[in-house]
């Protein structure tokens, strides 16, 4: 397997050489695939060759191992992420740049040989927070934590330390655990969806620290529900990892792009190979001078998918680089997937689901319950139509974010994706009847029932309360989500309307 050197040299960790002991020491990170080490071969110092003898791997499990040991027979794990540092007998280093030579037999890769120039790190005095290595979630180390921090800053976690779950149920959600946050969650609904694989009426559990947005939500709710709830739909499904391909020139680049697609099947096989919910959907080329951006989009069951497209393009990408050649550097992510940011391309091309939510509003009920004439609000969305393209805004309509993070929250989705799924074009009409037509279609929602933070004690309740944890439920959930978020819409619009979004906030939002 040929590996360009560009992507070799970042197994090792820059700036992790220094002098320790009776010797010197520096990190491998291995950011390829899962592989094994079959054995060290040639390793110089300063262009000293090193021998086996004087090479001591100490692994992630804080074992070590002799370099001279290692062989196909006694292969030691190298899986990806997985770091391996590298302690050589050798005199101290003087400050200043060392260069280092390094082989490494692997399976599956072959003999890895790679040269790199690194600055000597010198040793600091840093504080570091307590860590348990063999299990860092028990209740020894993290108690020994907040003592850390009472010592460090004087403040008693009284309240931090309250939690009523095992802490290793966190593991693989946060690292140096000391507590957990305690947010107010508030109860909205009942809110009646008629969606696909969301029927029927919902409570709504919101975590937030915002006063009137529960009752505001609610209130919209009652509304929709009302006049028969909220038609949702999701109308696609697609989630992205978006590397780039550099070449020599602008000609080579656009081969490669025919290349990718005339070789698509074979990639879609390496790429699925490294899971079983995740499918290859297809890939988007775009050629920007000598850079190919490929733009993989995939569907993810009921896992949000990041991580899991990011395995299987990295996957992808390698066997790219191992059948394609000529190609100066690689990057996983070039940010065309925007990544935990609204963009353009997203809006247009979906992220997460893609889904619709929509409903009309009688004109009776809105003028009993809410005080205001459809045409009052018909009139207000045209005019805030302007104001959101005025300011550049993702959405034309209210806040979304407000519903959509409340419920993030409480139901552990990765909170960061409301920079996506924020994103909302809102749409309102007069109908013949003199009613309210209103529709939102939130084409980037990411959202899980399946892995990431939904399995933890407080977010698994709030997904039973909705019915949607576990496999199978990704689009129920994202049709409640956008039923939500119509209500809340509706909510504020007639709020603004009707002069009641100040006296609201002084009724229900003072802690003053």
């Amino acid at each position: 397997m040929s590996i360009p050197a560009t992507v070799l040299q970042r197994l090792y960790t820059y700036g992790s050489l220094q002098n320790v002991g009776a010797g010197i020491q520096f990190s491998l990170k291995n950011r390829l695939a899962d592989a094994a080490i079959t054995g060290i071969g040639a390793v110089a110092v300063a262009e000293t060759a090193i021998t086996r003898d004087q090479i001591t791997l100490h692994l992630d499990d804080g074992s070590s191992v002799p370099a001279a040991s290692v062989s196909p027979e006694t292969a030691v794990p190298f899986t990806v992420g997985a770091v391996l540092e590298v302690a050589i007998e050798h005199d101290a280093l003087p400050a200043g740049k060392v260069a280092l030579d390094i082989e490494v037999h692997t399976d599956p890769f072959g003999t890895l040989s790679f040269s790199v120039v690194d600055s000597l790190s010198q040793p600091h005095q840093l504080v570091r927070i307590p860590r348990n290595r063999s299990d860092d979630y028990t209740d020894e180390i993290v108690g020994e934590r907040r003592r850390f921090v009472h010592s460090y800053t004087g403040v008693e976690l009284d309240h931090l330390a309250q939690y009523s779950f095992d802490p290793h149920t966190t593991k693989g959600n946060i690292e140096n655990f000391i507590g957990a946050a305690q947010i107010p969650v508030g109860l909205a609904g009942p809110l009646t969806v008629n969606g696909e694989h969301a029927k029927g009426d919902f409570l709504i559990p919101l975590a937030t620290t915002e006063g009137t947005l529960v009752a505001s939500y609610s209130r919209g709710m009652k509304i929709v529900s009302l006049c028969g709830g909220v038609t949702a739909s999701v109308v696609d499904d697609r989630m992205q990892r978006a590397p780039v391909f550099v070449f020599p020139d602008a000609r080579a680049g656009r081969e490669f792009g025919r290349w990718v697609q005339r070789n698509i099947d074979d990639i879609r096989k390496v790429a699925e190979a490294t899971g079983n919910h995740h499918r290859l959907l297809d890939i988007e080329t775009y050629l920007v001078s000598k850079m190919v951006y490929l733009r993989f989009n995939f569907s993810t069951g009921d896992a949000a998918g990041q991580n899991t497209v990011g395995k299987a393009t990295f996957a992808a990408s390698n066997w790219i680089i191992d059948n394609y050649p000529g190609i100066d550097h690689y990057f996983l992510e070039s940010n065309l997937a925007t990544d935990k940011k609204a963009s353009h391309v997203n809006t247009l091309r979906t992220r997460g689901k893609r889904v619709t939510a929509e409903a009309v509003i009688k004109r009776d009920v809105l003028r009993e319950h809410m005080r205001v004439e459809p045409e009052s609000l018909a009139l207000h969305h045209g005019v805030a139509n302007i104001g959101a393209m005025l300011a550049g805004a993702n959405n034309n309509g209210l806040h979304s974010a407000n519903g959509i993070t409340a419920l993030f929250i409480a139901t552990g989705q990765d909170v960061a994706n409301v920079a996506e799924s924020s994103a909302g074009l809102l749409y309102a009409e007069l109908t013949d009847a003199g009613d309210l037509y209103l529709s939102i279609t939130i084409p980037s929602l990411i959202v899980a029932t399946h892995g990431g933070g939904t399995g933890l004690a407080t977010q698994s309740e709030a997904l039973s309360l909705l019915g949607c944890h576990g496999t199978g439920s990704v689009d129920k959930l994202a049709e409640v989500v956008a039923s939500v978020v119509l209500a809340g819409e509706l909510s504020l619009a007639a709020a603004i309307s009707a002069s009641d979004w100040v006296a609201s906030h002084e009724v229900h939002g003072r802690n003053r």
